[in-house]
């Protein structure tokens, strides 16, 4: 833990020895997409949301002398949904700050919702670029890494020499468009070399992808060096269905991302295979990191995951906040948030002044060949340094 919340944090639990009433609570709604096909998401997100208030506070879930509370809601993946949760949870429960939700839909028809309300709402694990960018509000920031972050870590595993033509597969909504816009930005910025020659986009809910696939590799097959099929894709992954119709008979290698365990346990098939990823257990080096996978394995034998991270580390950036600010009164709360460091398993990150990005390092990795067991997948190949992904600001401040 860096030193500065460190103390910061220590003081605070001190302070909770001082005789006298008892603080309102520290209440924080999380909502989350927990029925539907992105449930694993919205569990994982719980978990390391809890495990990380359980961290911060030495197992005490209070700050100072204020008990934290945290309500979940359920927006079922559902855009009207989560924005009248959101709604209830700031004027009926009144928390001081809300985090959420799973789906990128979702989370944009909350936005307005937090600036309506005058309350700050931490992004987490949402990925759309609007998020922070034409959609954005001064209330909103983002734990959660962007496409545009997604797509700059892809293309950073991206050969920088040579001639290489990408053909996209992506899902046909928010999170699939804005990926594929993103990853052909990020290659203009830092891999000139390589281009999308073709966009293909499915429905959420596709099972068959023969026809998909037929048309990715007609775009691919008679192009001249490396030829690369992203796979942008949240829920059931496509890469065994696109793998079985083999795309190396015309030299056509997949990059199919990072995911969460269950997932990538499709990967340990297709060792080799390279692609970058938000988190991956074995990566980060560091205590608090050590910590939550010592925990998570001993509490649910196996090791944290992509969005248990990003739990923990939105409760990470909501109690440096409150700290740093000295309560929870909004305003103040935004202000302290602004250029805010915080740790998290992954290492620092930081609150971008100027769109309330967490700026934060990537990793690019490779599938083992010889992994010893379903989470031992991935080999590192670098990591990512933040200052490497120039995201660019895309607000409307």
């Amino acid at each position: 833990m860096r030193a500065g919340f460190g103390l910061i944090l220590g003081a605070a639990l001190a302070a909770s020895a001082v005789p006298g009433a008892r603080a309102a609570d520290l209440k924080i709604a999380l909502i989350a997409g927990k029925t539907g096909p992105l449930e694993a998401y919205a569990k994982q997100t719980e978990t390391g949301l809890m495990m990380g208030l359980e961290y911060l506070t030495k197992g005490t879930m209070q700050l100072g002398d204020r008990k934290i509370t945290v309500i979940v809601k359920d927006d079922q993946l559902k855009a009207d949904l989560a924005k009248t949760l959101l709604e209830q949870a700031y004027a009926d429960d009144k928390v001081d700050l809300a985090i959420g939700t799973s789906s990128s839909a979702a989370a944009l028809a909350m936005l307005p919702v937090a600036e309506e309300m005058g309350k700050v709402l931490i992004v987490e694990p949402a990925v759309a670029d609007a998020i922070t960018g034409e959609k954005w509000n001064k209330y909103i920031f983002r734990t959660a890494r962007n496409s545009t972050q997604d797509a700059y870590a892809a293309a950073a595993a991206i050969p920088a020499e040579g001639e290489v033509s990408i053909a996209t597969l992506a899902q046909d909504y928010a999170f699939g468009r804005d990926g594929v816009a993103a990853l052909k930005d990020a290659l203009k910025a830092i891999r000139p070399n390589a281009k999308v020659v073709f966009e293909e986009y499915a429905p959420q809910t596709t099972t068959d992808f023969t026809a998909s696939a037929q048309r990715l590799f007609d775009a691919l097959k008679d192009k001249p060096g490396r030829k690369i099929i992203p796979i942008i894709w949240a829920g059931q992954h496509p890469l065994a269905k696109i793998a079985d119709l083999k795309p190396e008979r015309f030299g056509i290698e997949i990059a199919p991302g990072g995911n969460i365990l269950p997932v990538m346990k499709l990967y340990r098939a297709y060792p080799g295979l390279e692609g970058a990823i938000y988190y991956y257990w074995d990566f980060p080096k560091n205590a608090m990191n050590q910590w939550f996978v010592t925990e998570h394995v001993k509490r649910y034998g196996a090791p944290p995951d992509f969005f248990t991270a990003g739990g923990f580390a939105a409760a990470s950036a909501a109690l440096a906040a409150v700290q740093k600010a000295g309560g929870t009164d909004p305003d103040k709360l935004v202000a302290a948030m602004e250029g805010l460091t915080f740790d998290t398993p992954k290492g620092p990150m930081t609150f971008r002044k100027e769109d309330h990005q967490a700026l934060q390092e990537m990793y690019h990795f490779k599938v083992k060949k010889d992994g010893k067991d379903d989470n031992d997948l991935l080999e590192l190949v670098a990591t990512i340094p933040a200052d490497k992904l120039p995201i660019p600001i895309r607000n409307k401040r």
